[in-house]
């Protein structure tokens, strides 16, 4: 029998240990391949697939983009004249990630430029993060300050110019042209309306740049150009625009009325030659509306609406000129007594004499020769009304444009069935009412009123905008009739202020109510403010222009409250540099009204 020989612990020790080190020895060797591997297979995904995204990791720390604006397009009036456009502004700019010293390159900005504490905190956490590579600091700062941070050469600090929006004309024209944000980009008016067409393409400059900010030698910078917008031709002449906007501040002031707006047409184009609104303002001081109220805010037009009305019955052939009717000063309509401006005995007066001497009643009369019926005559008067262009936004699509007030007639009741004839209980727009009695003007054909002229394009090219929509509205011999009635409304009725030496006007004064919050034409204390009217056009021969002039709120104890006396005046001022600006001629030598 063989003899087992027991070992020592120590042999055991010894045996253990050296066991365990080959294990140890194997799993390095285990995980050194698996880490071989990984390296490998990294630097292989480095040099195949991951190359891309490094390469443009590497670009993106030492690139810079600078953005290139691109210039907004001039508004210029029909003689191309400049209303509107940018000049060069400084604007300083920031790259965050070639601020070297965070901190203090916002501090000596914030001491610079005078900026707030959270801009100058805004500023610190942008160069700290570094993740973009252009901020703004200051927009559009004046040129010592500029000069002064240029002069520090501050790492990452730029001025670059940037257009800033101006009116080479001083004020002329604003409530029309609007205006633009700092971006420049519209945010009123024409600026707003035409922002697409005025807005270019912006560029773009990338450039590759060492730790310094300094551009890498040998490598290009790769720009996009931009393209600038395009220039608005507007209608607009800025002479006569002035010359209104004066004569309209100066009536209003005069009056000590709350405002008032003035619109110059084109008769035959519906071209506007000058739009302007005035307002007193809450310092008291009166000034050219910074909105176009002309085609924002709605007012009775009054008595002007009385040709709208005898023009109607005059194409239907329920009346003419000569047709006689009895005219009292007051008389019973539904439940209500409506009356004439003036008491006068009860009197047979031809239709001409009632448009002459703008008497509701009589009107009231010639609009119910329009149907057999009431109901047949409502829907007659509001059919003329609407082909008149009241109670719709005018073509214009001004922003904020109102549409007017005209209830449909099938829900008029009461006295307002009757009143709507002689311009109550209807509001219109100022660009609606021109634009309406510019018919008349224009042998019976409604033209839709235009701003746009033209366009101008980065090339030069310039394409004129489309001619205005027409439609008829009463017939050319209608409108001969109207011009003749509308002469004598002038010679020798209410319109008599609105006479220019040698030239022939036709017209209409209007002299409106304005209602009140409490619903009706009386205010807490019992009183009425009016809202006094004249449109007229010239020479009454042959039309060129048609001119609304509008006082909103002249003194209501005054014989200045009517449309005869504070807005025909003005009518009378404008006419003369009208006809010189736009190079008017009588046809004749013998115009204006008969010597007496």
């Amino acid at each position: 029998m063989q003899r087992r020989i027991a070992k020592s612990p120590r042999d055991v020790q010894r045996v253990f240990r050296a066991g365990q080190s080959r294990r140890r020895l194997l799993a390095v060797i285990i995980v050194a391949a698996l880490l071989f591997v990984l390296v490998i297979g990294r630097v292989a995904l480095l040099q195949t697939s991951d190359a891309q995204q490094l390469q443009d990791a590497g670009r993106a720390q030492r690139t810079s983009v600078t953005a290139l604006r691109a210039g907004r397009g001039v508004i210029f009036d029909r003689n191309g004249d400049e209303l509107a456009l940018s000049v060069p502004a400084v604007t300083i700019t920031a790259n965050p990630k070639e601020v070297t010293d965070p901190v203090g390159t916002a501090a000596v900005l914030a001491q610079l430029l005078g900026l707030s504490d959270a801009k100058q905190q805004q500023l610190v956490a942008a160069f700290v993060a570094k993740d973009r590579s252009f901020v703004y600091v200051a927009r559009q700062v004046d040129d010592a300050k500029a000069s002064a941070v240029i002069g520090l050469k501050l790492n990452g600090v730029e001025a670059v110019q940037e257009d800033r929006r101006t009116m080479p004309g001083g004020e002329v024209g604003k409530s029309i042209i609007g205006r633009t944000d700092i971006d420049g980009n519209g945010t009123a008016g024409i600026e707003m309306q035409f922002d697409a067409t005025l807005t270019g393409t912006d560029g773009s400059e990338i450039r590759e740049r060492d730790k310094d900010g300094r551009t890498l030698a040998g490598i290009d910078a790769t720009t996009i150009a931009p393209v600038p917008g395009n220039d608005v031709v507007l209608t607009v002449d800025r002479s006569v625009q002035y010359t209104v906007e004066q004569a309209l501040l100066s009536q209003v002031s005069t009056l000590g009325a709350r405002g008032g707006t003035a619109i110059v047409m084109s008769t035959k184009t519906g071209e506007i030659i000058a739009m302007a609104g005035v307002r007193i303002n809450a310092k008291g001081v009166y000034e050219v509306t910074s909105g176009n109220i002309a085609v924002v805010d709605t007012d009775e037009p009054g008595s002007v609406a009385k040709a709208i009305t005898i023009a109607a019955a005059l194409n239907e052939g329920t009346v003419t000129p000569s047709t006689y009717l009895e005219v009292p000063w007051q008389k019973m309509f539904s439940d209500t007594m409506l009356h004439d401006a003036e008491q006068h005995p009860t009197e047979s007066w031809s239709v001409s004499k009632i448009l002459v001497k703008s008497s509701n009643i009589g009107t009231t009369e010639v609009m119910l020769s329009l149907g057999a019926t009431l109901r047949e005559t409502k829907e007659k008067q509001y059919s003329y009304m609407t082909a008149f262009g009241l109670g719709a936004s005018s073509p214009l699509d001004f922003p904020g444009e109102s549409k007017g007030l005209l209830k449909d007639w099938k829900k008029l009741e009461g006295a307002e069935q009757y009143t709507v004839g002689y311009g109550q209980g209807v509001g219109t727009t100022s660009i609606q009412l021109v634009t309406a009695m510019n018919v008349l003007a224009n042998g019976g054909m409604y033209v839709a009123p235009k701003l746009l002229k033209a366009t101008i394009g980065p090339d030069g090219a310039m394409t004129p905008a489309a001619p205005s929509a027409t439609h008829r509205v009463v017939k050319p011999e209608v409108a001969v009739e109207m011009n003749a009635m509308m002469r004598e409304v002038v010679c020798s009725g209410t319109g008599k202020l609105a006479q220019v030496d040698g030239v022939t006007i036709a017209g209409k004064t209007g002299t409106g109510l304005k209602a009140q919050p409490n619903g009706t034409y009386l205010d807490a204390d019992g009183n009425r403010t009016y809202y006094a009217s004249f449109v007229g056009f010239f020479p009454a021969e042959d039309p060129q222009v048609t001119v609304l002039v509008s006082i909103d709120e002249p003194p209501a104890d005054d014989i200045a409250r009517f449309g005869g006396t504070a807005a025909a005046p003005v009518f009378a001022r404008i006419v003369p540099s009208i006809m010189h600006e736009l190079n008017v001629t009588p046809p004749t030598t013998t115009g204006g009204c008969p010597a007496t």
